[in-house]
């Protein structure tokens, strides 16, 4: 062999060494599969599953009305001198809210008792008379005749006193009628007129109009399958109904007062009224808020949040967090359910904790970091 070709075998034969080792340092061995770095754990919301007991409500809407509303008119007319009340200012039954100049209705009165002190006299003159003409006659210097008409004298001035008392009554309730008093308790709206101005019976504006606060009213409307329900459950008792704010925060508790006496054929609901105490004034006149109807309270059941209930091909389910934090898929039965809160009838046990927030994230064995839960079940009592 020559010295050319001895030197192509020992480059040949190195090259075929260094492709050895490359390939061989790639190739996967137990100290590789040692040091495989592992998925990090998912974050989610969780929450204990607890035992106690559950509320069953009906949900709607519903605008909140014045138990009572006036239009407060004046019933004389005459000209406004004076204005005792402010606008929106708390008033009582029988304050005085409005002032019209009097002295034409003092006048009134003034001439009607005059009339009735002038026919009281002639009535006492006549009833002298009566008394000697019956005398005479009983001695028969007096006829029949003049007797019968000093008796007609005094019945009819009899008759003309009591109009005039009557006269009196009219003109002392026209004078009252100047002094304008609300009616019922409740808060004053704007007012509808000023000092000075001209009102009159028939007038169709009024001069305020008075809103009944205390009690108040919540009109709302439910499906139409409702009504047996809630006839049902009325036969128990009365049904309380709490207004919230749309924020899901209870404004107030109060109970159900009417069921309308038909159902709506073109909207298929029936409307319904609920009274509240509305002692801090919390409901206000045209105010919308949810309401929720008491059917009834189910008693020592397992509850969980409702967004810890899933949906999947085999029905619901629930992911339940281990004690090495892996997650488990755990199928259950799911009985009723309100707004924030289900009872499920089996599948999981008082204290196993569910995942309620990020289960899009994970599967069954995936391992989890669990945050506090703020959508916990707000109306279940432990």
């Amino acid at each position: 062999m020559s010295r050319r070709a001895r030197w192509v075998t020992v480059i040949v034969a190195a090259a075929v060494l260094l492709l050895y080792w490359f390939v061989a340092r790639r190739q996967p061995g137990a100290a590789d599969t040692a040091t495989k770095p592992t998925a990090p754990p998912v974050t989610v919301s969780a929450a204990n599953v607890r035992r106690g007991d559950l509320p069953v409500y009906l949900t709607g809407l519903g605008s909140v009305v014045a138990y009572n509303t006036v239009t407060v008119k004046s019933r004389v007319d005459g000209q406004i001198v004076n204005i005792l009340f402010q606008e929106g200012q708390l008033v009582h039954q029988g304050d005085v809210l409005v002032e019209i100049d009097p002295r034409p209705f003092q006048a009134a009165l003034e001439q009607a008792q005059a009339n009735k002190l002038k026919d009281e006299a002639q009535l006492a003159n006549a009833r002298l008379d009566l008394g000697r003409a019956n005398q005479l006659g009983a001695n028969g210097y007096s006829s029949k005749q003049q007797v019968d008409t000093a008796q007609a004298l005094v019945n009819q001035l009899n008759a003309s006193v009591k109009a005039d008392q009557a006269q009196i009554d009219m003109a002392q309730t026209q004078l009252g009628y100047s002094h304008i008093t609300s009616p019922i308790d409740g808060r004053t709206g704007t007012r509808l007129v000023d000092i000075g101005n001209i009102v009159r019976a028939t007038d169709n504006g009024g001069v305020v109009s008075i809103n009944q606060l205390q009690p108040i009213f919540v009109n709302f409307s439910l499906p139409a399958d409702s009504l047996p329900l809630i006839r049902a459950r009325l036969k128990e008792g009365d049904i309380k109904v709490i207004a919230q704010d749309a924020n899901g925060n209870d404004l107030a508790s109060g109970t159900l007062s009417v069921i309308d006496n038909q159902i709506s054929t073109a909207t298929g609901t029936i409307t319904y009224k609920a009274v509240f105490n509305n002692e801090g004034e919390v409901l206000w006149p045209g105010q919308f808020v949810n309401v929720r109807v008491e059917l009834d309270v189910r008693r020592n059941v397992v509850a969980v949040p409702l967004t810890a209930v899933q949906q999947g091909p085999d029905g619901a389910f629930a992911f339940v967090v281990g004690q090495d934090r892996k997650v488990l898929k755990r199928v259950i039965k799911v009985g009723e359910v309100n707004k924030t809160t289900a009872i499920i009838d089996d599948g999981i046990q008082t204290g196993d904790l569910v995942v309620t927030e990020g289960q899009y994230r994970i599967q069954a064995g995936t391992t989890v970091d669990v945050l506090g839960n703020p959508t916990a079940p707000r109306t279940l009592t432990p």
